[in-house]
């Protein structure tokens, strides 16, 4: 047997991307691109065997040896955008008085999917005290001759009690017809988002059902005999199974995927990603290791969706330069890939020799003011990515890099033009594409209240290096482009967990409330695929909202490598601590340590009022074994405590951290670590709710097992 690997796939409007990963150490040991296979018998399934069989062939990997496969795709986002959905017939019910309620709640009519797009659902409505089966079996062939391909099941209260959505389901399946209820989809009140997005999710499923079917052969023609897992919009995977029930949760997954990459590959804490293509940046904040999550809507509504707070913007490597009245006005939002242009800096300088400025419009609505030069070799756009190549951004080997020369004899027409250097010319446009992007990274810092001293700009894509170091300057952050940029969505792919979130509506959740919750969504992750043992859960109470959720998140399968491999000495551990805070090891002290886990204080001293004052303060970095920053606070306290010890010392270790206000008592935000396991506390709003959910999570821990409880002011 031979190296285990992890193969990510990942399926672009123009290409599909592949890596193989080594299991053990994370390593990138096969990378492939072919053409995006849209016209192909098999559809897009198509390039995805081509994609596998290179991947495994020119690397010599044993189908075997491969323990994990996943692909991301935009299949589910490009059928929305492009109105390409089935016909839903919803059937709504009701008992009694809340008939008159429900019956305009489950009428979703026509949902506009995108600019003159639409989701055509039929509607019939039963009150569910008084159907027969053969009513709805009638209503069910009535819906299906107007041209339902799909059945959705939506009443009042189904959270509570699912067997009447369950009953027309069946009845559905009966009659020949693919079918979903909303139970199925949320566990949130709220009948008309609910069925709105159970609407929305099975308008997708056939289309999602015959790719899914292909897709899955297409892996088994290749003798990999580990199930596909599917990207999800919140950055984890499913099993392919769950993708032909809830194809909605593939929505949006193609942003997902570098995210996933910058989390688990880059290891980032605390930072902004930002994942530059040609045509666009995709910006997203992580916070305490986690990705920021936002409500998904479809035509201006809120679906009962989750997905990452991924924000894009039409500023990227092949983004064209705007110039009006004789001056640089603008940065894309058109590139050079929709104007069909090459770029000037990936020319050769005798092909960009006697360069001639001229403004086209890149599409025929457009203005005729974006810059582009006539040369010896053809015609050629004046790129971001020229810019950031000609002001030393992009160093030698990556893979934005050019040739200067080409583009200084491009740029020249331009600056000529403007009356000032090349140099200048590029600066201006710079700074013009920084403000735009700085703009949307001040923002998720505003919004997720960043810690500005110790956040990353970290720049993935292929065009990294033409955005992220120039923004990092700009912006005064600490920035670096990823390992295997390029590549980070599909790495991404390769390496990302399994993950279900659950959401219901509780008004002062009891431990009741909450051991319920855990145990349903750890039974909804192991069916989508993970192994029970590795699975993490993070519970959430939304006080203002009634909502306690619930996310869980596991392997596909255990690791099989020798972590004693990988692990850190103390005096590295603190290196990285040192390096993390912008400080020396020396001024790093260890202040507990339990299970896999370490606490550091570093202590830093900066100077104020012109430097007449010195003002000390002390960063916490909670650091796993392997030297994998897992927390970076300021303003926390430390519990160490034997398990036995922690009920009789947590109140006075949280009153000591709570603050106050005119609101009254904030609890601190608090994180559990034992074992090799991290607890996230941080959604626990109310006392009296985290000492029983610190009791579920160490039930089968022995008391003198060491514990660190980690409290972070409010």
């Amino acid at each position: 047997m031979g190296t285990k690997v992890r193969i990510g796939i990942d399926v672009g409007g123009t290409f599909t991307d592949a890596v193989a990963i080594d299991d053990a150490t994370r390593e990138v040991v096969a990378k492939v691109k072919i053409p995006t296979t849209h016209h192909s018998e098999r559809g897009v399934a198509d390039g995805i065997v081509q994609a596998i069989g290179r991947v495994l062939a020119e690397h010599h990997i044993d189908p075997a040896d491969v323990v994990f496969i996943a692909h991301g795709t935009t299949q589910a986002t490009n059928a929305l955008l492009e109105g390409d959905v089935a016909q839903v017939g919803v059937i709504g019910m009701a008992k009694g008085l809340e008939g008159v309620r429900a019956q305009k709640d489950t009428d979703v009519g026509s949902i506009e999917l995108a600019p003159g797009k639409f989701l055509r659902a039929d509607h019939v409505y039963f009150d569910s005290a008084k159907c027969t089966d053969e009513e709805i079996a009638a209503a069910v062939d009535r819906l299906k001759g107007q041209g339902a391909q799909v059945i959705v099941a939506s009443e009042a209260y189904s959270v509570d009690d699912p067997a009447g959505e369950q009953r027309i389901i069946e009845i559905a399946n009966s009659r020949g017809l693919p079918s979903t209820g909303g139970y199925e989809i949320s566990q949130l009140y709220g009948l008309l988002a609910r069925t709105r997005t159970a609407a929305v999710n099975a308008a997708l499923i056939p289309k999602m059902m015959e790719t899914a079917d292909m897709t899955e052969r297409s892996v088994q023609e290749a003798a990999i005999h580990k199930p596909l897992m599917i990207m999800r919009c919140d950055g984890g995977v499913m099993s392919i199974n769950e993708v032909r029930k809830r194809p909605i949760l593939t929505m949006l997954s193609g942003l997902a995927a570098g995210v996933a990459g910058a989390l688990m590959y880059e290891h980032i804490t605390d930072g902004i990603f930002m994942e530059v293509g040609g045509t666009s940046v995709d910006i997203s904040a992580i916070k305490d290791g986690r990705v920021m999550i936002k409500n998904a809507e479809v035509g201006g509504h809120k679906l009962y969706l989750t997905s990452l707070d991924v924000r894009t913007l039409g500023v990227a490597g092949g983004s064209m330069i705007v110039v009006r009245d004789r001056a640089i006005a603008d940065v894309g939002p058109r590139s050079a890939h929709i104007a069909d242009l090459a770029y000037e800096v990936f020319a050769a300088p005798e092909d960009t020799a006697g360069a001639r400025l001229e403004l086209i419009a890149p599409r025929p609505e457009d203005a005729a003011d974006y810059a582009a030069v006539s040369c010896a070799g053809g015609r050629y756009a004046l790129t971001l990515a020229g810019a950031a190549n000609l002001l030393g951004y992009v160093p030698e080997g990556d893979y934005a890099r050019g040739n200067a020369e080409a583009a200084r004899l491009a740029w020249q027409a331009l600056a000529d033009t403007l009356g000032v250097s090349v140099e200048d010319a590029c600066r201006q446009a710079m700074d013009i594409a920084c403000k735009k992007a700085g703009q949307v990274v001040e923002a998720l810092i505003a919004d997720y209240q960043l810690n500005r001293g110790v956040i990353q700009l970290v720049g993935g894509g292929g065009s990294a290096a033409v955005l992220a170091p120039s923004l990092g300057e700009k912006l005064g952050l600490r920035h670096r482009i990823a390992k295997n940029a390029p590549y980070i969505s599909t790495i991404g792919v390769a390496m990302a967990m399994v993950t279900e979130r659950l959401e219901r509506n509780v008004v002062h959740p009891t431990a009741d409330d909450i051991k319920k919750l855990r145990h349903d969504v750890t039974e909804m992750i192991v069916k989508a695929g993970a192994n029970p043992d590795t699975v993490e859960i993070t519970v959430e109470i939304d006080a203002q909202k009634n909502i306690l959720r619930g996310v869980a998140t596991g392997a596909t399968e255990m690791r099989t490598r020798d972590l004693n491999e990988q692990k850190k000495t103390e005096d590295e551990l603190k290196k990285i601590v040192g390096e993390s805070a912008n400080t020396g090891p020396e001024h790093v002290s260890l202040i507990a340590r339990a299970g896999g886990w370490y606490a550091f204080s570093a202590h830093r001293v900066s100077k104020a009022l012109f430097g007449l004052l010195k003002k000390k303060s002390e960063a916490l970095r909670i650091v796993d074994e392997l030297g994998v920053i897992r927390l970076q606070k300021e303003g926390a306290g430390v519990l160490s405590v034997p398990k036995g010890k922690l009920g009789a010392r947590l109140s006075a270790f949280i009153d000591d951290m709570t603050s106050y206000n005119d609101g009254g008592a904030m609890l601190p935000r608090c994180y559990l670590y034992f074992r090799q396991k991290a607890v996230d506390l941080s959604g626990v709003m109310e006392k009296d709710q985290l000492l029983p959910l610190l009791e579920l999570e160490l039930e089968f821990v022995e008391d003198d097992e060491p514990l660190l409880l980690v409290a972070v002011r409010s």
